[in-house]
């Protein structure tokens, strides 16, 4: 018998097993039995010739209903033509260069499934040199059996599948290994499979691959998402179990200190989210556990002043506090701008400082050695309470005397070993708080970061104004780019200031177009726009260029001089994307907006409308009118509202990446579940885990489904969802 640790080498034989796993990752029988199809084709259905996009990778199933071969013109040779239809109408042509012999068995009549990439020429809808698989009355007998089960009106699986290994092989090989496979013991447990109407292991494992029926295929699915859902939300709810039993650093509110001064000394009032979600805040940093909390918040809604509250509480109780930011310039702006909110609370010592305040200090990689050595002394005997600073804070040498608190601001630039290296510079777990400006779909925040506790800011502060995105088809209306130019202008004239975007710095960047963008121009880039501005299109106005590779000194300066309003545009990549505070600046064109994602859009476009003057966001592009590539734009255009657009970005992704795939290098293990669309069912695998882990936090009763969520949650994935 087979089971999910078998070799494929014994399932398969050595030559299919070593091109299963040189091109597809597959190693064992588990590892084929979960890479589950990715469609279902039927005979004449479900596979409509006329959706095929130019450029798409396909694999259809169709009949040959006719054939020709021409002379090739440019050179010697003959071409073989074969249509095949799917009985929709369309047609598609098959063509093959000397290649004369394929006629003998693409005959007239013949099913196959045909795979390759769709070409147009002339007007016609091509795929050259397919592989193809065809329904063959000249196969074995035993192979006639299965191709005709697999395809006589049954459902065919479609499979991710590789040039060198097409769907049809991976197909067989699933056959065979069914053929022997022993399902392993069903790790459900069995009084949450029969309240939940879910049907056993081996069962879905054979249905998926090869469903009987529409009912039995979607009974398959069910379950198996089940599976996907609840290892998830296993693993977050132990991990919030333990993090609430561990022991911390109760940092009560202090009846009178630096937060007390602080709020009298507010020019303006709290908004009513950031008072709650204080007081969600304060009790946390009460207790004597460490607080793991998410902050989720709209551009410009007040979380750093959220944030600025909770660190001074902790000074109050005698900690310090660590914001950490992904930018030097992200880092100096905090530094700034919570130096000014502070005033004389953050000088304690200075001339002017409050002798009951605390000190600021800022950590980054290009202080010089003598600004270093007394930033960390501060940092070491305690004397600065608040600590800014970027990665430099990770470094060996930065030793706190008590931390108290961690905040992580635009949490998804860090990776995991970053954020715990600076949790554990404190003696005990510390109180973390992380913050985003990108709004999280509902579903996307309980399935990656369930172990924390979640707060919104959805209210914008009183005094700041609406932000109209407007975008500019280049192409089609070449006119709305020159008066893009003209706008600018004005709002300097009008004594405002101005962001153009990039998606690139300079021509030295390698920027290799995508599969399915063989012939887009590479991206704009700032040193090829400036010049153009400083010249022609924005003559006579005060250009600075800002990237990430000026020297953090030249950066700083630039920052300075455009906050300063010495500057009237600056011309950036996304260096500028958060945290960048300049309310004078008032209007930003965004060049090549549709190589950017949804999200960061919305990100960018929040540099502007911060002050009392309206923001105007441009997003110009060459994405034709009906492109996936100009709908995002038109939707991003139509809504200033984060969390509808964070699900339109979710859409538009590989969902896996979400659980962070893409961070740790791994194939993600959402291989059916959609954070989308299966929100009822990972709200009801959250409600059974929490059951389950309240009555057995480590599963000891259930050790089939403990093995089970480790295969399916390793740890490296796990320590992510932790860490958020």
């Amino acid at each position: 018998m087979t089971t999910t640790d078998t070799p494929l080498t014994k399932v398969l034989g050595a030559k299919t097993a070593k091109a299963l796993e040189d091109h597809l990752d597959l190693h064992t029988a588990g590892d084929l039995i979960y890479h589950f199809p990715r469609r279902y084709d039927q005979r004449g259905e479900h596979t409509d010739l006329r959706s095929l996009q130019v450029d798409e990778q396909v694999t259809v199933l169709a009949q040959v209903q006719g054939m020709s071969v021409k002379p090739m013109r440019q050179r010697r040779g003959n071409m073989l033509e074969v249509t095949i239809g799917d009985g929709s109408g369309a047609t598609l042509t098959c063509t093959f260069f000397n290649q004369a012999w394929r006629e003998r068995e693409l005959r007239k009549g013949v099913w196959g499934l045909f795979a390759g990439k769709v070409t147009e020429f002339r007007g016609k809808r091509q795929l050259n040199g397919p592989a193809y698989q065809l329904l063959s009355a000249d196969a074995s007998k035993d192979d006639a059996a299965a191709e005709i089960e697999e395809f006589a009106g049954a459902l065919i699986p479609v499979y991710p599948a590789a040039q060198a290994v097409p769907t049809w092989v991976i197909a067989k090989c699933v056959r065979t290994l069914l053929d022997t496979f022993e399902p392993p013991e069903d790790p459900m447990p069995a009084e949450i499979r029969a309240k939940r109407n879910l049907v056993g292991i081996g069962t879905a494992l054979r249905e998926i691959h090869r469903p009987s029926s529409d009912p039995s295929l979607y009974s398959a699915k069910h379950r198996l998402k089940w599976d996907e859902a609840f290892a998830v939300q296993l693993t977050l709810v132990q991990r919030r179990a333990k993090a609430a039993a561990a022991p911390g650093t109760a940092r009560p509110r202090a009846d009178a200190g630096l937060l007390v001064k602080f709020d009298a000394g507010l020019p303006y009032e709290l908004t009513e989210g950031q008072r709650d979600v204080g007081e969600e805040i304060a009790a946390d940093l009460a207790r004597p556990h460490p607080m793991h909390r998410l902050l989720q918040g709209e551009v410009g809604s007040g979380k750093t002043l959220v944030s600025v509250r909770a660190m001074l509480q902790v000074v109050d109780a005698g900690g310090q506090a660590a914001l950490l930011a992904p930018t030097e310039v992200l880092a100096t702006q905090h530094f700034r701008g919570i130096s000014a909110q502070l005033g004389a609370l953050g000088r304690a010592g200075e001339l002017d400082g409050d002798p009951e305040g605390t000190q600021l200090t800022l950590v980054t990689g290009s202080l010089g050695a003598a600004a270093r050595r007394a930033a960390l002394a501060k940092v070491a005997d305690g004397t600065a309470g608040i600590v800014v600073g970027t990665h430099a804070l990770l470094y060996e040498g930065v030793d706190f005397k008590d931390l108290g608190l961690v905040v992580v601001d635009e949490q998804h630039r860090f990776g995991v070993e970053q954020r715990d290296a600076l949790r554990a510079k404190a003696a005990r777990p510390p109180h973390v708080l992380v913050m985003t400006a990108t709004p999280i779909p509902r579903t996307v925040a309980m399935t990656v970061y369930g172990d924390l506790e979640t707060s919104v800011l959805s209210q914008l502060p009183r005094g700041r104004s609406p932000i109209a995105s407007h975008v500019v088809p280049a192409l089609e209306k070449p006119a709305y780019l020159d008066r893009a130019w003209v706008r600018i202008k004005e709002e300097v004239k009008a004594g405002h200031q101005a962001y153009v975007v990039c998606p690139r710095i300079g021509e030295d960047e390698e920027t290799p177009p995508k599969d399915d963008e063989p012939s887009r121009r590479p991206p704009l880039a700032v040193t090829e726009v400036l010049p153009l501005l400083r010249d022609e299109y924005l003559k006579g106005l005060r250009i600075a260029a800002l990237h990430g590779r000026m020297p953090p000194e030249e950066k700083d300066a630039v920052m300075r001089s455009f906050a300063a309003g010495d500057l009237d545009v600056l011309v950036a990549t996304t260096v500028i994307e958060v945290g960048v505070d300049v309310p004078n600046s008032t209007v930003m064109l965004i060049l090549d907006a549709d190589r950017f994602g949804v999200s960061q859009l919305h990100q960018l476009r929040g540099r502007v409308g911060r002050g009392s003057a309206p923001g105007i966001c441009l997003l110009h592009t060459e994405a034709v009118e009906g492109s996936a590539a100009r709908e995002r734009l038109d939707a991003v255009a139509s809504t200033t509202d984060g969390f509808k657009l964070s699900e339109i970005d979710l859409e538009q992704r590989r969902e896996g990446d979400v659980l962070g795939a893409s961070q740790s290098g791994k194939h993600s293990h959402l291989r059916l579940l959609s954070l989308l669309r299966d929100e009822k069912l990972i709200k009801e695998a959250r409600a059974e885990a929490s059951d389950l882990i309240g009555d057995d936090p480590d599963l000891t009763r259930y050790p089939a489904l403990a093995a089970s969520v480790a295969a399916l949650v390793d740890e490296d994935r796990a320590e992510y969802l932790e860490k958020g």
